[in-house]
């Protein structure tokens, strides 16, 4: 059982709210209208500590409907299905699925299979489904490959609006960052009407190493647990991040990709070194699909700065509502909030 110094709470329930845009109505990537989320948890005998995310830019057949799309990639060492293609054509076509590296390409296959049953796919020959990944090694039997197609499909179809599950759950189940238990978070920022009233909205699957800070507390070193500590005796500092960036504001894919390039200073600013062996993604879409206007280049600072809030804001909710997972022998602790707020108490950080 968790005990009260470990209860999992968002950012701002500890009074932690980067930056200075308002979230939306769940401070989630669903408060961008049509936007739905669905996970499949797996947790099987001592081992086996996975799941898949699905995201869904909108309820409806994204082959016949699709969405302007870009990938930026911080740093390579990683399993990105589909991302040549999203790139060249600035588009997507399938929902984005998320899980551990080893079943990428089991949870590709089981995407094009649940793609080609829907509605209207009766003549398609060519697919391009996106899937990202993390390495949840340490506490997740990799090896097995547990993920099947029923478990894709769980994640696809029960996916929906709203406020989304986060910590250890889905995608996130076996995932760690600087060195505590990790998993899924999510945030978003609405703008002011002034600035065109767009909501973008960042979901994240956190599995990576470095120093931890949180907004520009030391709370790695204060805590003893950093990479390259004790000169990299146990903690390599390596690992990934996935980050999904949802926009309502009409971009395609240059600007697209220039608001995913934000993401990745949100990214640093928890303290993110993107190692050598850390595969660090972002995938941004819009979900504006009435052919009009895209936004000009001038208009386009506001979102930057929400989107690096809502980054920041959802990597800060992937460690804080995480609980831990004992897998393979070990056990992964959460962060120790009732440390993080004494903390941010000394640092006179927070609690606005």
């Amino acid at each position: 059982m968790t005990s009260s110094a470990h209860a999992p709470a968002r950012a701002r329930e500890l009074g932690i709210a980067p930056g200075i845009f308002r979230p939306g109505a769940h401070n989630a990537l669903t408060d961008v209208a049509g936007v739905l989320v669905g996970h499949t948890t797996l947790l099987e005998g001592d081992s086996v500590r996975t799941g898949v995310t699905a995201i869904r830019p909108h309820a409806g057949n994204l082959f016949h409907e699709r969405v302007p799309a870009a990938i930026v990639t911080g740093n390579g060492f990683g399993k990105l299905i589909g991302s040549t293609q999203v790139n060249e054509l600035g588009e997507l076509e399938t929902p984005i699925l998320l899980t551990s590296t080893l079943s990428v390409w089991r949870v590709a296959d089981a995407l094009v299979d649940w793609m080609l049953a829907q509605p209207r796919m009766g003549k398609v020959r060519s697919l391009n489904p996106v899937v990202g990944e993390t390495n949840d090694g340490r506490l997740n039997d990799i090896r097995s490959r547990r993920i099947t197609a029923a478990h894709v499909r769980q994640a696809l179809d029960s996916a929906s609006g709203g406020p989304v599950p986060e910590g250890s759950v889905g995608a996130g189940t076996g995932t760690m960052a600087f060195g505590w238990k990790a998993g899924i978070g999510t945030a978003s920022r609405v703008l002011p009407a002034s600035l065109g009233g767009h909501s973008v909205g960042v979901l994240v699957q956190s599995n990576f190493g470095g120093v931890l800070q949180v907004l520009g507390v030391p709370v790695g070193i204060e805590l003893g647990r950093y990479a390259f500590q004790k000169d990299v005796a146990e903690e390599r500092g390596d690992g990934s991040i996935v980050i999904i960036v949802a926009t309502d504001a009409p971009l395609l894919h240059r600007n697209l990709q220039r608001l995913a390039s934000r993401a990745l200073m949100g990214l640093a600013r928890t303290g993110s070194n993107a190692a050598n062996g850390s595969g660090d993604y972002v995938i941004a879409f819009s979900t504006r699909r009435d052919g009009g206007a895209e936004l000009p280049n001038d208009d386009l600072s506001p979102l930057f700065q929400a989107v690096i809030e809502a980054t920041e804001e959802a990597i800060y909710n992937s460690l804080f509502t995480a609980t831990a997972v004992t897998g393979q022998g070990f056990t992964s602790e959460p962060l120790p909030l009732d440390r993080v707020r004494e903390l941010m108490a000394r640092f006179h950080v927070g609690q606005r």
